[in-house]
């Protein structure tokens, strides 16, 4: 046990808590029933952009190191995987196996535990649905009920899979992958001028993808606003590899990574350097592609090739953004566009993406509708009014915003984002009478309806 200060991706709202290192089951489970009187949350690898994986004067227990593979049937392509094993084990320990994590965000540096406790989604949700979808079962340890072993039949299991670690320490889950022939993606490209042409060619087209995402300049304005690269793939086959390649064809990319520098400046993300970057990532990308092979790192995980790259904000940090609303609500979308481009606020990573329907998950965030993900750096006197408004402007279209990803909204705009709230609040306290499971996102929002809110 030591004392610690801790903060999300973002690198905002650091806070102080006592962290246990816990290898195994045992000693996730004996920690967590002796939290101390603030409390006790799990935290895995700190992928979550903000306060969800802190507890102020608490406890926090690092479960990095319970990362073991209980089981792996070959045949069904099913794993059972300790809490700390990441998206990236599951890769190397699966693909030589001809199988991949049905569903992967943005960077393989994420646990199986926080997997679950955000209910992450990636780039085929639209056809796949989000991770608690392909989670047969899962073990989690809670106040009142000790260990439970839980499935999709139960209500424990939904009010876990986007329940922000607050209905108990995740311990294990059997997991079903995604067959695949190789290691590579199959990769098409559309560079596409304005908001309207990528809905339309995402909206008409998404369909024949596994996997599709737009990255999107929002310092283009005028007819070029929302301009965008569409990029859209799925798991190449062995026919579709050159020849010398068929002959190991799961074999795994080198796992190469370039390390930010140690000291980076405030305002080096800025207006202009986002703009001259926007233009050339723009420019770079080719109009019309088809067929590329590349690897799943570059696909998947291309900021994963700069390791630390959240240090790039400087040392205030960053937030990110990331809204829903539902098919039917494109007016609000591209109000939220507009506002964002008129603010001159920079964001070099802005993505849209479609879902698909939505999991029965309480707090889970992904429902079908159009989801755009973007980044801030900290400082624009300007930023909090503008997301607020961008808050009311989502909630009033039916959307809602990503729990895993937000630092800053305010705990009115909960009730109106999940409407389900009372009823995972309703499981959360027969799992947890006494409240010992907290964490900072916890107060801030007052997800627990106990008032305890900073």
């Amino acid at each position: 046990m030591r004392p610690e200060v801790l903060s999300g991706w973002g690198r905002t709202s650091p806070s102080a808590a006592l962290v246990v290192e816990a290898r195994d089951e045992d000693e996730l489970v004996k920690a967590a029933s002796e939290a101390p009187a603030r409390g006790v949350v799990a935290r895995g690898l700190g992928r979550s952009y903000n306060d969800a994986a802190q507890n102020a004067g608490g406890l926090v227990l690092d479960a990095t190191g319970h990362d073991r593979f209980l089981s792996f049937d070959d045949e069904r392509g099913v794993v059972r995987a300790a809490a700390g094993v990441t998206i990236g084990d599951l890769i190397a320990a699966g693909v030589p196996r001809g199988c991949f994590p049905p569903v992967t965000p943005g960077t393989k540096h994420v646990t199986v535990g926080g997997a679950i406790a955000a209910d992450v989604h990636g780039k085929n949700h639209h056809v796949d649905g989000s991770f608690a979808r392909f989670v047969e079962s899962l073990r989690i340890w809670t106040p009142a009920e000790g260990v439970l072993e839980v499935g999709p039949d139960d209500d424990v299991f939904w009010a876990t899979c986007g329940g922000m670690g607050l209905t108990g320490v995740v311990l294990d889950a059997t997991i079903r992958m995604k067959p695949v022939e190789t290691s590579a993606m199959v990769v098409d490209t559309d560079r596409v001028p304005d908001l309207d042409g990528a809905l339309a060619a995402m909206e008409s087209e998404d369909e024949r993808y596994t996997y599709s995402v737009a990255w999107m300049d929002f310092q283009a304005g005028g007819r070029s606003l929302g301009r965008s690269v569409l990029t859209r793939g799925r798991h190449a086959t062995v026919d579709d590899l050159p020849p010398k390649r068929r002959e190991h064809p799961h074999a795994l990319p080198r796992d190469l990574s370039v390390p930010t520098p140690p000291w980076v400046p405030n305002g080096l993300v800025n207006r202009l350097s986002v703009r001259a970057f926007n233009e050339l990532w723009y420019r770079k990308a080719p109009a019309r592609e088809r067929g590329r092979l590349q690897s799943y790192g570059a696909y998947f995980y291309p900021l994963d090739l700069v390791a630390g790259w959240n240090r790039l904000y400087g040392r205030r940090g960053f937030i990110q953004y990331q809204l829903v609303v539902p098919f039917g609500q494109e007016a609000a979308l591209r109000d939220c566009v507009e506002r964002l481009a008129a603010s001159r606020t920079g964001s070099f990573l802005a993505v849209l993406k479609r879902f698909g329907a939505a999991t029965p998950g309480h707090l889970s965030f992904p429902t079908a509708g159009w989801t755009l993900a973007l980044d801030f750096a900290v400082g624009p006197l300007h930023l909090r009014g503008l997301l607020d408004d961008l808050d009311r402007v989502v909630a009033d279209a039916g959307g809602r915003c990503y729990l895993a990803k937000d630092g800053r909204s305010r705990p009115s705009m909960i009730p109106r984002w999940y409407p389900r709230l009372d009823e995972w609040r309703a499981i959360q306290r027969r799992l947890d009478p006494a409240g010992v499971l907290r964490s900072d996102l916890a107060r801030r929002l007052d997800l627990l309806g106990d008032g305890e809110v900073v």
